[in-house]
C-alpha cells in the first residue's frame, strides 16, 4: 500500500485561519490526526487557543453511546428494552400522546438513542404559546432544566411521529435526557460519575469533565451570533445531552478509542449505521448514537471522500473520522447559531482533498 502524503503545517495553519472568515465565527480550534499517529497537528485562530477547554455540546452524545453499548455488553440493559422498564411511571406517563393514544410504553432505548422515538425536542419544539424554550435561553435567560422540568414541557408538545415509525427521525435532546436518567438508574450513579469511571479514567482523560459548577470559567465562552452567551446553570443541568467540557486533544483521544476498538470491537461501529437523513440543523444522517456528515460528491468527484462519521455539537464542536483516509478531526467553531458549522465542514473537506 502506498504511503499517504499529508499536507504540510503551513497548509493546515492556513486552513484553520480560513475557518474564522465565516460569518459569526470569532474563534476556531482544529486538530487533525491520522490513525497511526504519523500526522498530528493542532492549531487555532481568532479568540481561541489550540489547547483551550471548550464546551463540546452534543458531541457528549457520542460518549453516551459508549456508555449505553458497554452497559448492553455487560447485560445490564438491552437496546430493545422499553424505557418504562428503567424509569418510574409517574415520570414518563403521557410523554407520547398522538391522536389521543398514549404510546409512551412503546418507546425503547433503541428509539431514544437513534432519535426515532417521535418525542419532540423540548428545547427547539414550539410550545402552546408558539415559542420554543430556546428563545429565552439564547437571549441570555439562564435557568436549570432538570429532567422533571423537561418532561413537563414535553407533555405540552405534540409528538412528531409514532415510536420507531419507518423512515422517520427527529433530532431531540429529550431522548438523551431520558437516556441519561436510564443510565443513572441502571448504574445507581450520577451520570457524571459514570462518564468518569467508564470513559475518562479508562483512557486517561484529565481535562475532560461534566460541567457542574456555574462559577467555573475555565471553558471558552460560547457565542450566539455576535455576543458571548453565558448560561452555566443550564449547561450544568443537561449533562447527558451536552454538558461535557474537553479539549481538542482529549476529544481526539476519545474519538480514536471509539473507532479503534478500545470500548467495543471495531465492527460494532458497523451496527450503528442505520441511517435516517436529518435536514435541520444541517444535513446529516443519524444512526444509533452516531452521525454521518453528508459530503456532496461534487466536492471531490475524482477522489471520493467517503464516510465522515462522528458527531456535531450545537456549539459548532465536532469529532469526526474519515475511514477512507483514516483521518480524525476534532475542534470547535464555538458558535451556537449554526452559522459556523459550514466552516468546519469546509476545513475537513479541504484537508481530506489534500491527502494523497
Amino acid at each position: 500500500m502506498a504511503t499517504m502524503r499529508y499536507p504540510d503545517p503551513a497548509f493546515l495553519e492556513q486552513t484553520v485561519q480560513r475557518m474564522i472568515r465565516a460569518r459569526a465565527v470569532h474563534g476556531a480550534i482544529l486538530r487533525v490526526e491520522d490513525g497511526p499517529g504519523k500526522l498530528q497537528w493542532a492549531g487555532a485562530a481568532g479568540n481561541l487557543q489550540a489547547e483551550q477547554p471548550y464546551f463540546i455540546a452534543s458531541v457528549t452524545k457520542m460518549y453516551v453511546t459508549v456508555v449505553v453499548l458497554r452497559l448492553r455488553d455487560e447485560g445490564r440493559l438491552g437496546l430493545d428494552d422499553p424505557m418504562h422498564r428503567h424509569l418510574p411511571a409517574d415520570l414518563i406517563q403521557g410523554l407520547h400522546v398522538l391522536d389521543g393514544v398514549d404510546r409512551t410504553e412503546q418507546i425503547t432505548i433503541r428509539h431514544l438513542i437513534s432519535n426515532t422515538s417521535g418525542l419532540t425536542d423540548y428545547f427547539f419544539g414550539k410550545g402552546p404559546d408558539g415559542r420554543p424554550a430556546s428563545d429565552a435561553l439564547l437571549a441570555g435567560q439562564d435557568e436549570a432544566w432538570p429532567l422533571e422540568r423537561i418532561v413537563e414541557r414535553v407533555r405540552t408538545l405534540k409528538p412528531r411521529f409514532l415510536p420507531g415509525q419507518r423512515g422517520k427521525v427527529h433530532y431531540s435532546d429529550t431522548n438523551y435526557e431520558l437516556l441519561g436518567r436510564i443510565i443513572e438508574t441502571v448504574t445507581g450513579k450520577p451520570i457524571a460519575e459514570v462518564f468518569q469511571t467508564m470513559i475518562f479514567d479508562e483512557i486517561g482523560l484529565r481535562q475532560t469533565y461534566a460541567f457542574s459548577d456555574p462559577a467555573d470559567t475555565a471553558p471558552a465562552p460560547m457565542y450566539y451570533k455576535d455576543k458571548p452567551l453565558h448560561v452555566p446553570r443550564y449547561i450544568a443541568s443537561v449533562t447527558a445531552e451536552g454538558g461535557l467540557v474537553s479539549t481538542a486533544a482529549e476529544v481526539m483521544v476519545f474519538a480514536k478509542a471509539f473507532f479503534q476498538g478500545r470500548f467495543f470491537p471495531p465492527e460494532t461501529v458497523e451496527t450503528l449505521k442505520q441511517w435516517n437523513r436529518i435536514y435541520f440543523p444541517g444535513q446529516f444522517d443519524y444512526g444509533i448514537g452516531l452521525e454521518k456528515q453528508w459530503v456532496p460528491w461534487i466536492m471531490s468527484p475524482l477522489d471520493p471522500i467517503g464516510e465522515l462519521l462522528g458527531f456535531w455539537g450545537q456549539s459548532g464542536a465536532f469529532a469526526f473520522h474519515n475511514p477512507r483516509r483514516d483521518l480524525y478531526f476534532t475542534g470547535t467553531v464555538n458558535q451556537l447559531s449554526g452559522m459556523g458549522h459550514g466552516a468546519a465542514v469546509s476545513a475537513m473537506v479541504r484537508i481530506m482533498k489534500a491527502v494523497r
